[in-house]
């Protein structure tokens, strides 16, 4: 089942960039990097959150049950997801995606932490994550085949591998033995239970107001200057409320604000900047390699297994390059203002990058031609889009993929490997490696081409390697086993505020630092920081840890 789930998950995913930021007049949506990033963040953001009140509901009321409820929602809304265009409409069904998915996520990890135990639970989670990464591996590759046929092949195809899982979850699935079912709490004390694990109202309260003003920023309604300062004095008042608030109350916002379990809440602040930088895997590398990267050495490699698989990895629609010269050329013909930069942003939506200095070689060839005729020929026509062929790139979804390959070829090596180590450290170390990869960007600005964007890709396949199967270990390692998709739920927190602030983060970036001032170095620094920053932050929890253990022996 999570195999079926991830197929058509990162179906869309893997295309999630390339299809919003694509013009409606290619078939794509036409948002704005900004738009993008408000989209991308806050709707996975609710996919990630919600799982912890969808696996406090599936210790209730059983795994099997929240199977069939998230698979109900889902198929019809991947389907609908390529039927609108517009950003709400989009927005809102996206929403339902999510809604499905989050009832999906937290039941299904719950289920790997039943059976296993204490000797095994690495291993275990390891070949749990191996699995997720077969469905990422096949899902873009099958997304990218869909695409060079239509975008909407691309959903429709996500909407059927949700269909085939109501045959595992009906026919084969039953609730692990061990799941007790807890049908004698009501809703509401089941999601006071589920709150309670890292706070009481009060701090809910003060997190959720200052979530909805990040958010507002990111859709634009507020700046983030202004954001940032409703935010501190949310902040402030809540510290003067805090004084003249209650230990305990009748009424839960008399009480002053309280975290339940102080270190499981700074483990999760802290994996949110894993969580940030991971996904721009998926945010911005794809955006980057359209914009910036020139694969045609990747194009030359694939050409040695013939041209059917040049076709297949660099699928280019040559009825819509042969459209676009024309249309470059009556732009000429009305003397319009041709800026060779945006014409090559333009034109790699049709996965052809070419230099600038050739586009100015075009355009003085068909100012010529316009001196001469009023029209251009269909031998002229093909002869153009042939040479535009030369400059052919590789589909990104398809680089991404090394990814899932990656993983699907070496985790459980890479968990048996680490299983002597603790946590911790694979955690550090997985962070590092993942912000080397963007500091290898930085350097390699003077040669991107398609080699380097694999060494990356596969960098920081390693890092999540590493990090991402430790930091749900360490999870289901300290979660009671009652409460194992509760606490699973909870883990997903970590991963809502990364979407959040991996979305933000990517539109505001690409649009002001790559493409405003042509400068993706300094996205990738600042994305290589914050690595570098959370690795840190992660050494000193481990210090804080022991101290606090230390504590509590003495005492």
């Amino acid at each position: 089942m999570e195999i079926f789930e991830r197929l058509a998950w990162y179906g869309f995913f893997a295309v999630s960039s390339i299809y919003m930021t694509t013009p409606k007049s290619q078939g794509g949506v036409g948002f704005s990097d900004i738009e993008r990033g408000a989209i991308q963040g806050i709707i996975p953001f609710f996919l990630y959150l919600l799982p912890v009140l969808t696996g406090a509901l599936g210790d209730r009321i059983g795994y099997k049950k929240m199977f069939i409820i998230s698979f109900v929602i889902m198929a019809p809304s991947y389907f609908l997801l390529g039927q609108v265009k517009d950003f709400w409409p989009f927005f809102i069904v996206l929403s339902f995606v999510a809604l499905g998915a989050a009832c999906f996520k937290p039941v299904v990890v719950g289920t790997i932490a039943h059976s296993t135990n204490e000797q095994n639970r690495g291993l275990g989670f390891g070949i749990f994550y191996t699995m997720v990464n077969v469905g990422g591996f096949l899902g873009p590759l099958i997304a990218g085949a869909m695409r060079s046929i239509s975008w909407d092949a691309v959903f429709m195809m996500s909407a059927a591998w949700i269909l085939l899982n109501f045959v595992p979850v009906l026919f084969f699935y039953k609730n692990p033995p061990s799941l007790k079912k807890q049908n004698d709490k009501s809703l509401k004390e089941t999601i006071n239970e589920a709150q309670s694990v890292l706070g009481n109202g009060r701090f809910a309260l003060v997190l959720f107001v200052s979530i909805v003003l990040l958010m507002c920023s990111g859709v634009e309604w507020l700046t983030y200057p202004q954001a940032f300062l409703a935010i501190a004095l949310w902040l402030i008042l809540n510290i003067v409320w805090n004084l003249f608030a209650k230990q305990s109350a009748l009424n839960w916002w008399q009480e002053k604000v309280k975290v339940s379990n102080p270190k499981f809440a700074i483990y999760l602040a802290i994996l949110t900047g894993f969580w940030t930088v991971y996904n721009q895997l998926f945010y911005t590398v794809p955006l980057f390699i359209r914009d910036f990267v020139d694969t045609k050495d990747l194009v030359q490699f694939l050409s040695l297994f013939g041209q059917g698989a040049v076709d297949f990895f660099a699928f280019v629609d040559q009825e819509k390059i042969s459209a676009a010269i024309e249309a470059l050329f009556n732009d000429i013909k009305l003397n319009n203002a041709i800026e060779f930069e945006t014409l090559r942003l333009e034109w790699v939506h049709l996965k052809v990058n070419v230099p600038t200095n050739e586009l100015a070689n075009l355009v003085t060839e068909l100012r010529l031609i316009a001196n001469n005729t009023s029209e251009l020929n269909s031998t002229q026509i093909q002869n153009y889009t042939s040479h535009l062929l030369a400059y052919r790139q590789v589909n990104p979804e398809y680089l991404i993929n090394l990814d899932f390959a990656a993983i699907v070829l070496l985790q459980i090596f890479v968990s048996l490997l680490c299983q002597r180590f603790k946590s911790i450290y694979v955690l550090i170390a997985g962070l590092i490696i993942i912000a080397t990869s963007f500091i290898f960007l930085i350097g390699s600005q003077n040669n991107m081409v398609g080699w380097v964007i694999t060494a990356v890709i596969l960098l920081i396949a390693l890092g999540e390697m590493l990090t991402s199967p430790k930091s749900q270990e360490y999870v289901a390692s300290i979660a009671p086993k009652e409460q194992a998709a509760l606490y699973m739920g909870y883990y997903f927190v970590s991963m809502a505020l990364g979407f959040l602030c991996a979305g933000f983060l990517s539109g505001w970036s690409y649009a002001n630092l790559a493409l405003g001032m042509n400068k993706p170095e300094l996205m990738w620094l600042l994305f290589a920081a914050i690595a570098g920053v959370t690795s840190i932050a992660l050494w000193c929890f481990n210090l804080y840890s022991k101290n606090v253990t230390a504590e509590q022996v003495m005492n």
